[in-house]
């Protein structure tokens, strides 16, 4: 007989037990870590996930940016730009040879001003117009597709955003009067562009590309998994998934707050060149889904919260509406283990048969 094995008083052994803290208790340590893998790893999914759909599906990025083709801020940007690549086409030394010599500069400065209000009226009238919604997402179309190009090879060519379209409007806008006929003989067909992505910054910018595909395949199971097996690893279940909402919840805030100051210091950063209010709507129309997912992964988390608080809440109503009865703690008799105990002394003291009636 083992001497660590406890004698009863029958004189039959019954075999040592270890204690079941330690193995539970890992367990527990387990899926806790386990747990705060993949409440960490949520946001950084979404936003994986986001870049990626951004970068690669060019459907999705035109669908973002169209509402942008009737925002006054952005339209204004347009005109400016549109007018700034005319303006330095449009010659008057030919109208100021009969003027004498000291009234040209007075002469000239009047004629600009007038000739760019002019242009400025043309060209805004092409951008309100009911065909420039259509002009405004081919061009973003082909600068989609330019950029998913670059990113995807080795080059480091700029990208760029290409106005021609709306210039060719513009020619065809201005061809219908006298000053237009002129001016449209000296602008190009091309030339006018903005800069999304200069040459230095494409190598940087691919890295990031290439980050963001990998980790939106890859975050999002590994952050489901971590979840799924942290609950089933953890003892207290309901209480590590209140726990695990509020942390996801306080996760995706942390990520919005981000979001938000990254956004602050990109429009602090552009160029005076740049319009402010325009890159403002823009950059609100690029990331609306990913504040959409943000929003909604906290929703989800605090009706989780509710859900799991409801459950033993109801529970302890119940019970409390049975009259004559107080709520208090189940017997340890009524439970599985008490019922085996129960059982197993019967057996012992009566034998199998039971008790003699």
């Amino acid at each position: 007989m083992s001497a660590s094995a406890p004698a009863r008083a029958d004189g039959r052994v019954t075999a040592a037990r270890c204690p079941p803290g330690r193995p539970r208790r890992g367990r527990s340590l387990a899926g806790a870590a386990l747990l705060l893998i993949g409440t960490l790893l949520l946001p950084l999914s979404l936003a994986a996930v986001w870049a990626r759909a951004e970068l690669t599906d060019t459907d999705r990025y035109v669908a973002a940016v169209a509402p942008l083709a009737g925002n006054p801020a952005v339209q204004d940007a347009i005109v400016d730009d549109v007018t700034n690549g005319v303006m330095p086409h449009v010659r008057l030394d030919g109208l100021l040879k009969v003027v004498p010599r000291a009234e040209r500069p007075a002469l000239r400065r009047k004629f600009t001003r007038g000739i760019r209000e002019f242009i400025d009226k043309q060209v805004r009238q092409v951008v309100t117009g009911r065909s420039f919604p259509e002009v405004w997402t081919g061009v973003h179309r082909t600068a989609h597709r330019t950029l998913d190009g670059t990113l995807t090879a080795s080059g480091d060519a700029p990208v760029t955003l290409d106005l021609s379209p709306v210039i060719e409007r513009v020619r065809h806008q201005l061809s219908g009067n006298g000053l237009g006929i002129d001016i449209v003989r000296r602008v190009p067909h091309t030339g006018t562009s903005i800069v999304l992505l200069k040459s230095p910054d494409v190598p940087r910018f691919r890295a990031a590309f290439q980050a963001a595909r990998i980790g939106a395949l890859l975050l999002p199971p590994t952050a489901g998994l971590c979840l799924v097996a942290g609950l089933l690893l953890i003892r207290r279940r309901r209480r590590a998934l209140i726990c695990t909402a509020i942390g996801g919840a306080v996760a995706c805030a942390l990520l919005s707050a981000a979001l938000a100051l990254l956004r602050t210091r990109l429009l602090a950063a552009l160029p005076p060149t740049v319009s402010r209010p325009a890159a403002d709507a823009y950059t609100d129309a690029l990331t609306a889904s990913l504040r959409s997912g943000v929003w909604t992964a906290i929703g989800a988390a605090a009706l989780t919260v509710a859900l799991a608080l409801t459950g033993p809440l109801a529970a302890r109503l119940r019970r409390s509406s049975v009259p004559g009865r107080r709520p208090g703690p189940v017997p340890r008799w009524v439970t599985s283990r008490g019922l085996r105990g129960v059982r197993r002394r019967a057996k012992r003291r009566f034998g199998d048969d039971g008790p003699n009636r």
